[in-house]
């Protein structure tokens, strides 16, 4: 065979049946998509315009005729012999590089047969023919559907996340409110069972021997503390017949100075100022912080416009009260509040909501002159300068001299001109100075009303304490009433007010200096809230107007313990009951040395004028 013939391109294989019957049905298919569309636009065109309709006719019979025709040219294909094809392409000759190059170009050429095969005629499967359409239109109705779902669901995240930084602190208040009512309720629903219990029960009776004074399982001891509180409230129900009521309370109180860790002592003293449930409410209330509170200073600033400034800041509080105009009650703050520079500046002072009502008590006016004979460290005393505004005098007075260095900081911080400092006893007035037209004695006491400040209350305040802090206390309010002018135009007031809620304190100094002072009398606190003073306490009885003062009571107030009593001194003549003869009031007695004299007042100022005009080098 010679080179030529064996480089000749082979005869192509006939076509079986089976594969002639796929392209004819491929091809079938092909027609009938082209006259599905052609037909969708011939219904839009008929809507528009009758003449478009004709011709949309006329070529969808046209159409049909071709698709007839294609169907037949399949059908009349003729299968060329293997002979025939050899002859003709033994008269094909192929020049040098061609015969080289065949059997790679019979390889592309195959390729390329077989890609337009698979463009024009896909393989499919037995349903191509009507199902493939419909089933991608509807996949890609789907996937714009989940797309639209997407944007939506996106969306609503952007949306939810907006809301988000709003409603968070909602969240959290409404959040904390509800865990705290459901820790209210199952504390009631505790206490109504084991009510039900001890009803339904035998009495209870005490533990005796080791059990009694096993204190270390401190679960052991509150529940001993809820029954025998049960038993006391209905006592003739529950009781053991076998006990008296006085051996449960001295159980009780040794349980309550064990859990709560008080003496012994002090625990008995404070629990009978109370009810025995409201004793228990005492003391649980004695174990949490009361609230941070600031009083805002009017010299510089108003509430509403601090308020403002702090919430820029940060700071989440709202007004203490309806009783207060200047109080601010902090719940969270993201500065520290005793650093800010409002705080700098003199817009505010952090005190206790307890010690404003001493001074809302007194009630100063503009121009008087007042004494406050225990002002550190300056709460008080620049809250009197406030409602005075910068007018009349105060005299602070601390007998502690290292306290006045926090006092003068105060002053000069919150911008105070009316107030002058001084170091002396307080039971030296009027000796030093007297005439006042209003006194405050804030007095040093056992600090009973301040334990959650100072826990070291609990366990080292003694006996001896209680006796010798009330002898100090009357003194110094013998001297506070002998230290005003009862004869003011404006004033004639002493407040005296105290952070401790014992009788021996309070209503017993109060009655001695009622005792001692016939010149004075209690008057209202002007304060629209606290308890009454006790007018009786223990077999004790007082003088009945000391229903006028008041007390304040951390479970009741959430505020600190305190005690505010108002005096108005009458005359500045008393006389005493085991002696009755008339005497001069001290005040009075030593008006020439110690009062107010108003010429050398202001020739003392002139003085000092010149003093300051001289040191700065002016000439006078």
């Amino acid at each position: 065979m010679g080179r030529r013939a064996k480089n000749k391109q082979q005869d192509p294989e006939p076509l079986e049946k089976p594969e002639r019957t796929e392209l004819s049905r491929r091809a079938k298919s092909k027609l009938k998509k082209q006259q599905a569309l052609a037909e969708k636009n011939n219904k839009k065109r008929q809507s528009t315009e009758e003449v478009d309709s004709k011709k949309s006719k006329k070529a969808k019979t046209e159409t049909k005729k071709k698709d007839t025709d294609g169907d037949d040219l399949w059908d009349n294909l003729e299968v060329v012999s293997d002979a025939e094809d050899s002859e003709d392409m033994d008269e094909f000759e192929m020049d040098d590089e061609f015969e080289m190059n065949g059997s790679a170009q019979e390889e592309e050429s195959e390729q390329e047969d077989e890609q337009e095969e698979q463009k024009y005629f896909p393989k499919a499967d037995a349903d191509f023919l009507g199902s493939d359409s419909e089933q991608e239109e509807e996949e890609e109705e789907e996937e714009e559907e989940e797309e639209d779902e997407e944007d939506d669901e996106f969306d609503e995240d952007e949306f939810v996340e907006g809301q988000a930084l709003d409603e968070r602190t909602s969240r959290k208040i409404e959040a904390r409110a509800a865990r705290e009512a459901a820790e209210a309720e199952a504390e009631l629903r505790e206490q109504a069972n084991q009510q039900e219990e001890l009803e339904e029960g035998e009495r209870y009776k005490l533990p005796e021997g080791e059990e009694a004074e096993l204190v270390s399982d401190i679960t052991l001891v509150s529940q001993r503390i809820k029954d025998i509180v049960g038993v006391l409230n209905d006592f003739k129900k529950l009781r053991d017949l076998n006990t008296s009521r006085q051996e449960y309370v001295d159980r009780l109180i040794k349980d309550i100075a064990a859990y709560y860790g008080y003496s012994e002592f002090l625990a008995e003293k404070l629990f009978h100022l109370f009810p025995v449930s409201e004793a228990i409410e005492f003391f649980e209330a004695n174990e949490v912080a009361r609230p941070v509170t600031i009083r805002t200073n009017t010299l510089k600033t108003r509430r509403r416009d601090l308020a403002q400034a702090l919430i820029n800041r940060g700071v989440n509080l709202e007004p203490i009260g309806k009783w207060s105009k200047v109080g601010l009650q902090v719940f969270e703050s993201q500065v520290p509040i005793g650093a800010t520079p409002e705080y700098l500046a003199g817009h505010y002072m952090l005190q206790a909501a307890s010690s404003f009502l001493p001074v809302m008590a007194l009630a100063p006016q503009p121009n008087e002159r007042v004494l406050d004979m225990a002002s550190a460290p300056g709460g008080k005393t620049t809250y009197i300068a406030a409602l005075q505004k910068n007018t009349g005098m105060v005299f602070a007075n601390d007998a502690t001299k290292d306290r006045l260095k926090s006092l003068v900081a105060n002053i000069h911080r919150l911008g105070v001109k009316n107030a002058v400092v001084c170091n002396y006893d307080g039971r030296e007035f009027p000796k030093v100075i007297g005439g006042f037209d209003r006194v405050l004695l804030d007095a040093p006491c056992s600090g009973t009303g301040v334990i959650s400040k100072d826990p070291s209350v609990k366990l080292n305040k003694t006996e001896k304490d209680f006796i010798d802090i009330p002898f100090l206390q009357k003194q110094l309010i013998l001297s506070a009433i002998d230290s005003v002018d009862a004869k003011s135009k404006t004033g004639g007031y002493i407040v005296y007010s105290t952070c401790s809620v014992t009788v021996e304190e309070n209503e017993a100094v109060v009655n001695y200096a009622l005792l001692k002072r016939p010149n004075v009398k209690l008057v209202p606190t002007g304060l629209d809230f606290g308890r009454e003073g006790f007018a009786s306490y223990r077999g004790k009885t007082f003088h009945p107007s000391l229903k006028l003062t008041r007390r304040f009571y951390p479970h009741v107030h959430n505020m600190d313990g305190f005690y505010v009593a108002k005096f108005k001194k009458m005359d500045n003549k008393y006389t005493t009951t085991n002696d009755k003869d008339t005497k001069q009031a001290s005040s009075e007695s030593n008006e020439e040395t110690i009062g107010f004299n108003d010429e050398e007042d202001v020739k003392y100022i002139e003085e000092t004028k010149i003093t300051q005009k001289k040191k700065k080098g002016l000439k006078v």
